[in-house]
């Protein structure tokens, strides 16, 4: 596997007469959304002031207003960047995909499959609605590997019936295969109990967690402050959270530097690294040819695919039984 400053090379030396050619398409895009945003925005305002006496008095039209507002240019947006983003994807995430590995496959429009993500159960909220992007599968070091961009959302209704929706998760979501079957299901979570509570309220807080199987106490303080585990059988859970492995998983949190979620179910370690965003859309409003741009493709992409390194995946971690 090619490593971080390989692939930035990459990135600017292979790629630069693409990324020239999109950063001039970006500019005329970005041109064109101001230019249709400054028009729909006063449309809007001309609406807004022709129905004043109506909207000062309802509340609710008031609240309609805007979401159409963001709603409509939202979708606007979207049309307008569609075609940029394919080219992008197309010319640039592709490429780099293929440079970091050939054995791994791409695919701009798939994710990885909702039963993959339900059945990781690192989230307990229902999910009503599931989206993704930017699919990549393949086997690396003899350990099969696939990861992409995943939204899960969960749907509310007041009590007038309006609908309603909010994220339970938005990122990356990676699931690695290797050849040791776990017969109890293991989940470490983000410890935001203890941060933000304390040690002693904290540890109450977790223990009561009716969501949950029961709460692990690891004997690595350092793990401790950062994660949480619960399982369906606490011998399992020591046995597959080693210190060299609490130790791996660490380091990767703070390469990640964002909230981790990891199971070990079945035949599979989970992981969900939360950004709250689309992580491979180009930029309209920022030069492709920023450093800092380049560095965040590249840098995410290699901490998906790094994560067999990093935890050592292909290695017999654990001796079968």
């Amino acid at each position: 596997m090619k490593t971080t400053s390989e692939l930035t090379d990459f990135y600017y030396k292979t790629l630069y007469p693409v990324l020239t050619n999109l950063e001039e398409d970006r500019k005329q895009l970005k041109h064109r959304i101001l230019v249709i945003g400054s028009g729909y925005t006063l449309l809007f305002l001309l609406i807004i002031i022709s129905m004043k006496d109506i909207i000062l008095n309802d509340m609710y039209m008031f609240i309609f207003i805007g979401f159409a507002y963001v709603g409509l240019g939202a979708i606007i947006y979207k049309m307008l960047i569609k075609d940029y983003t394919a080219e992008f994807k197309d010319k640039v995430i592709e490429p780099l995909i293929n440079e970091l590995d050939s054995n791994l496959r791409y695919s701009s429009t798939s994710h990885v499959s909702s039963n993959l993500f339900r059945n990781s159960k690192l989230f307990t909220s229902k999910i009503d609605r599931m989206s993704g992007n930017d699919f990549v599968k393949g086997k690396i070091q003899e350990v099969q590997i696939q990861f992409s961009d995943i939204h899960a959302e969960k749907r509310h209704k007041d009590s007038k019936g309006r609908e309603s929706w909010s994220t339970i998760f938005q990122g990356l979501f990676i699931v690695a295969e290797f050849n040791k079957h776990f017969k109890a299901q293991t989940i470490v979570l983000p410890d935001s109990a203890q941060n933000s509570f304390g040690n002693i309220i904290g540890t109450w807080l977790q223990s009561h967690n009716s969501n949950r199987d029961e709460l692990v106490k690891m004997d690595s303080p350092e793990f401790e402050k950062e994660f949480v585990v619960y399982s369906s059988n606490q011998i399992e859970a020591r046995y597959i959270l080693t210190h060299t492995l609490m130790k791996r998983l660490l380091v990767f949190k703070k390469r990640s530097k964002h909230p981790v979620y990891i199971s070990f179910i079945g035949e599979s370690i989970h992981m969900a690294i939360e950004y709250n965003k689309d992580l491979f859309e180009p930029s309209v409003f920022r030069s492709l040819l920023n450093y800092k741009i380049a560095m965040e493709y590249v840098q995410t992409l290699h901490l998906a695919i790094g994560i067999i390194d990093e935890l050592k995946l292909n290695q017999k971690l654990w001796s079968k039984k």
